[in-house]
């Protein structure tokens, strides 16, 4: 492929345009192409800001596959609408890159990852923790024994969620646990290096508030793991910001600040035979870690990691978590197993501020 990635971004929401488009800048291997969008304020505001001359409404979506101008597309739409999207990209031989959670359905997974096999196109579902250096720091502490066998991970992820949002309108994929739910299960997977065997769930509902009409404001949830190994999470729509987990293992504890955070610094600390040590890591751009990863799986014809099953994987848990939170009982959770992250995948790339947005977007938390 001679020159650049051509990327379209479908969906300009809040995400997109604080963290996707302008990440974009600072990568030589990509170049953002086109612009998606129901809103043409979006469309003319961006693409003037972005230098992005081929603006495209959702009506136009399959003319601009088709046109010979882009070769992948960075899907950022409500999870409910991902499906389609990419289904509808790998058909005219474009590659993927897809927002989590993959898909509301686990069927609707199988459905994107067989399109794209068929098509012979790369899908990389957008785990952008996996090739930041804090988390991949976790794992290389784990592999070379730093804590002995981890044994626990216990996990809080919350923050005040924005009247009106998508997030918690009544569509499939809405809720806490699809939005914030899946870094927990994501992150409890590649610490543990495993997959969970089964799960205990609850809602944490809350009548009193116009917010949770239509969802639940929390999910608690604890996943057994084989050879003894925990792993429990609260995600909660209602509480005071929190992103935070900790693992416990044998000789030590590990404890991560801020540990799903895309715009901000983070911190491990370990802690080993009463003494402790802290390691922090600042804000970096996670996205154009994950454009400069793509679009090298792209051009050297590698399988992406994380993949499409990642995703699979992880809607399958939720799906497991739904159940159980429905029916009070333990839900065993069949065997499907993806290779977790490397250290060696870290990519950090020197954040940028956060733009102005437009269009009426905002952000997700009050």
């Amino acid at each position: 492929m001679a020159g650049p990635l051509r990327f379209a971004v479908v969906g300009l929401g809040h995400f997109a345009q604080t963290s996707i488009l302008p990440a974009f800048r600072r990568n030589r291997g990509a170049q953002l192409a086109a612009l998606v969008s129901g809103t043409d304020e979006k469309l003319t505001t961006l693409g003037r800001r972005y230098g992005v001359a081929r603006q495209c409404d959702y009506a136009d979506y399959d003319a601009l596959l088709a046109s010979g101008e882009i070769d992948a597309v960075f899907v950022s739409l409500p999870n409910d609408l991902h499906a389609d999207a990419v289904m509808r990209a790998a058909a005219h031989g474009i590659h993927v890159l897809c927002e989590k959670p993959m898909a509301p359905t686990e069927e609707e997974c199988v459905e994107m990852i067989e399109a794209c096999e068929r098509a012979r196109v790369k899908l990389m579902i957008a785990y952008r923790l996996h090739f930041q250096a804090g988390n991949l720091h976790v794992l290389d502490l784990i592999k070379k024994g730093s804590i002995g066998d981890p044994h626990v991970f216990s996990s809080v992820f919350a923050y005040q969620v924005r009247e009106g949002n998508t997030r918690i309108q009544a569509r499939a994929g809405a809720g806490p646990l699809f939005d914030i739910g899946v870094y927990c299960i994501n992150a409890a997977r590649y610490v543990f290096g495993a997959e969970p065997i089964a799960v205990h769930a609850h809602r944490i509902e809350n009548d009193s508030d116009e917010r949770f009409k239509d969802v639940e404001e929390g999910v608690a949830a604890t996943l057994r793991f084989p050879h003894g190994r925990v792993a429990s999470f609260i995600c909660s729509y209602g509480a005071s910001d929190r992103q935070h987990y900790e693992v416990i293992g044998t000789k030590g504890v590990i404890d991560v600040e801020e540990a799903y955070t895309h715009a901000g610094p983070m911190a491990v600390s370990v802690t080993k035979h009463g003494r402790k040590t802290r390691k922090r890591f600042g804000k970096s751009d996670q996205i154009a870690a994950e454009i400069i990863y793509f679009t090298r799986c792209v051009r050297e014809d590698i399988e992406p990691e994380p993949s499409g099953r990642e995703g699979l994987i992880d809607v399958h848990i939720i799906r497991a978590i739904d159940e159980a939170a429905s029916t009070g009982r333990e839900v065993e959770i069949s065997a499907l197993h993806d290779p977790p992250p490397e250290p060696a995948q870290k990519i950090t790339v020197p954040a940028h501020d956060e733009p102005k947005t437009v269009g009426g977007v905002e952000s997700p938390s009050r």
